[in-house]
């Protein structure tokens, strides 16, 4: 009886063929390869499997998935079946099942190390540390001379915080090595680093500065150098000897903030409530390096935090004065949380008037001989009007930007300001004049023009915004949206998803916020071809910062905002009852004239028909796709919105709510509206108490406390 699991020369050579076309990612060469070999072998295991992976990476997954599996089932026993089940399961980020596959792998041929490697991945992606332990420990006694596996076990003792232990690994690789690597001075530099920071997160802070100052020379990123060595002398205590190192960073950047702070905390102030005797100090030691620096801007704005009377308006007075003459039009911005004190804005908003009344009067400042330029009077303006909305006084504001723009017409940023005043006036489609006014002043300008589409938004114009977005999308792309969710624009999503729900358009509503967390997802997910790439580049600290990054990702603001939109409308649908799909088109189109009303369901069904007819042609044309091109099977949003439980599918972003964003009110609010829905009274009582530690006023909490209460007799 013959085995179907054995090839002829030929045929394993093709099957060589074959998997060198995968390597390349030539699968449609591969394809028709692994065809060739099945004509005369159709039930061998291998090159079903291999065949499957290659119509999965073309787009058929299914197709593909039925042949893997069919290709497992004719040879259980091969590393191959189920090497590339892993890979068709890793294809479609599901690593869980991935890691399963290629532990049965292992099981057949443990020592193959392609297998270990991309197992060893999948571990590090899914932050299994002590699987990836093992598996680095594997790799070393498969491959003891190669050097990137020793520092992966070094580096996955690291993430075990098992600082002594990936010390050891990396002397034993050290001492092993016969001859001296040929390494360049930055890997050398890296790897002296890495070896530091691990003494370092020991607690081996003397051993720590020793080893800096015995391979100085050795380390070429002097300026990580500099701030390893000052970080460890003030954990150390050794706060003068720290203070002169900070401030050789500080020479090498003066308007870095956080060497400044630093340079402080080493004189023993506190920053967070400072004394009158800290704050002398503070102005003692900002002088000196004023002198030093005359061009630092954080040296000049420094004092304005801690002055106070007199002292404070006489500075506040020079440095208006200064920046009104360079007509920086960011200098309220850099004033915002000087601002926040009644105080010192009473003196500010007084000294932007004197100054204003003065070039009114004399065309200069008081004082001086020479005339100012026109401009320092426009931006002492927009100053103004800047400072009135901050206020909220939208009188005021308006007063003086219609003075800025008296005075020099083709500023555009006179009517961005004027819009921004209108749409904190709630006046959002004059505002959405004036920005768009400010667009057609330069149509060059890319932000400018993200800014007129916002206002479109948010004003409810999404047609016009959409055509506003396309004058900087791709010419070949097939809408400005696919361009814009193909290059992750969160803020264009969001906007238009709220412009949606205010139209009760849920569907698409729902359909760009978990596009928005598909984008965080997809972050998160990219990091995966990095682990192997990092660990051979030697960039050990820059990897170490993208992982914490990557824990954190979905703590980003519009990751929060998206997520809690999306809560609130699930909860919305849940609480009224189920629609028909004729009832929700009707309460579409509710506020619209029984004409406009007839063309505007015309439009939705041409639409539908064109959409439909496009499926059709993208359907016909797959098998020559060469890339993985998806078609979007839910245009409108209708299979999210026919979703089975609302409450159920808020369950996700709940936990990811409370996980990031831990500290706002809103994350414990909606957590205890939903598991009040959930019956799960225990997480429903423990956001409840969160909340009202954040906030005990707040009448949402009062009344989740109400709902919770009576859902509990």
């Amino acid at each position: 009886m013959t085995d179907i699991n054995k090839l002829q020369a030929k045929e394993s050579s093709l099957f060589r063929s074959a998997l060198r076309f995968y390597e390349l990612k030539q699968y449609k060469k591969g394809l028709k390869t692994a065809e060739q070999i099945l004509k005369k072998n159709p039930e061998h295991g291998e090159t079903l499997a291999l065949k499957g992976l290659f119509l999965c990476n073309l787009g058929r997954k299914e197709e593909g998935y039925a042949e893997v599996k069919r290709g497992i089932k004719n040879n259980i026993r091969s590393y191959i079946c189920w090497h590339v089940f892993g890979l068709i399961h890793r294809l479609d980020k599901n690593y869980e099942e991935a890691i399963k596959c290629y532990t049965m792998a292992l099981r057949i041929d443990k020592d193959n190390i392609q297998i270990v490697r991309d197992l060893a991945n999948l571990q590090i992606q899914m932050r299994n540390y002590e699987g990836l332990n093992e598996t680095e420990y594997q790799l070393v006694n498969l491959r003891p001379n190669n050097k990137q596996f020793w520092i992966g076990l070094a580096f996955s003792y690291f993430l075990l915080k098992r600082y002594d232990s990936a010390l050891k690994v990396l002397e034993a690789f050290e001492s092993s090595l016969k001859e001296k690597p040929t390494e360049s001075k930055y890997e050398v530099s890296e790897m002296l680093l890495f070896k530091n920071l691990i003494t370092e997160e020991s607690g081996d802070l003397e051993g720590a500065l020793k080893h800096l100052e015995e391979f100085e020379d050795k380390i070429v990123d002097k300026k990580s150098l500099l701030e390893a060595r000052a970080r460890i002398l003030v954990n150390l205590n050794r706060k003068d000897e720290a203070e002169k190192i900070y401030k050789q960073l500080f020479d090498r950047n003066s308007n870095c903030d956080s060497y400044l702070q630093n340079i402080f905390k080493c004189n023993n102030i506190n920053l967070e409530s400072p004394s009158d005797d800290d704050v002398k100090k503070i102005i003692e030691i900002n002088s000196e390096l004023l002198e030093k620096y005359p061009k630092s801007l954080i040296l000049k704005r420094t004092p304005l935090i801690y002055l106070k009377g007199e002292e404070f308006n006489k500075e506040i007075k020079e440095y208006l004065k200064i920046y009104f003459i360079k007509c920086v039009p960011s200098l309220f911005n850099s004033l915002k949380d000087i601002y926040v004190n009644p105080e010192k804005a009473k003196v500010i908003e007084s000294t932007a008037l004197e100054y204003y009344d003065q070039l009114e009067k004399n065309g200069k400042f008081d004082g001086d001989e020479q005339k100012q330029y026109p401009t320092t009077k426009l931006w002492i303006l927009i100053f103004l009007s800047k400072l009135y909305d901050n206020k909220r006084n939208s009188t005021k504001a308006l007063e003086y930007i219609n003075k800025a723009i008296e005075h020099t017409p083709t500023l555009v940023e006179s009517y961005m300001l004027k819009a921004r005043i209108y749409k904190h006036a709630g006046d959002l489609e004059t505002a959405m004049n004036i920005m768009n006014e400010a667009r057609e002043l330069d149509l060059q300008d890319r932000f400018v023009n993200s800014k007129c589409v916002k206002y479109m938004l948010r004003n409810g114009n999404i047609d016009e915004a959409e055509k506003t977005a396309g004058l900087f999308t791709k010419v070949d792309s097939p809408s400005p949206l696919a361009d814009l969710t193909e290059m992750q624009c969160t803020w264009y999503e969001f906007e238009k998803a709220m412009a949606y729900k205010n139209k009760g358009d849920n569907g698409l509503a729902l359909k760009l916020l978990h596009q928005i967390n598909k984008h965080f997802n997809d972050i998160y997910d990219d990091q995966f071809d990095f682990h192997v790439y990092c660990l051979r580049k030697s960039s050990f600290r820059a990897y170490i910062d993208l992982l914490q990054y990557e824990d954190k990702i979905k703590s980003h603001p519009y990751f929060f905002r998206a997520a809690v939109a999306l809560v609130k409308l699930y909860l919305k649908l849940n609480s009224q009852p189920r629609k028909t799909k004729e009832e929700l088109e009707m309460e579409k189109y509710a506020n619209l004239s029984p004409s406009e009303r007839k063309k505007a369901l015309r439009k939705a069904r041409k639409a539908q028909l064109k959409n439909a007819q496009t499926q059709v042609e993208q359907t016909q044309k797959k098998e020559d796709n060469t890339t993985n091109k998806k078609t979007d099977d839910d245009p409108n949003g209708e299979k999210l919105l026919n979703a089975k439980d609302y409450v159920e599918e808020c369950v996700p972003f709940i936990k990811s709510l409370l996980e990031f964003a831990p500290n706002k009110i809103e994350s414990h609010i909606l957590a205890s509206q939903v598991y009040i829905l959930k019956k799960k009274y225990l997480l429903a009582l423990k956001s409840l108490k969160k909340s009202l530690a954040i906030d005990k006023n707040n009448g949402e909490v009062h009344k989740n406390i109400v709902q919770f209460v009576k859902n509990c007799k």
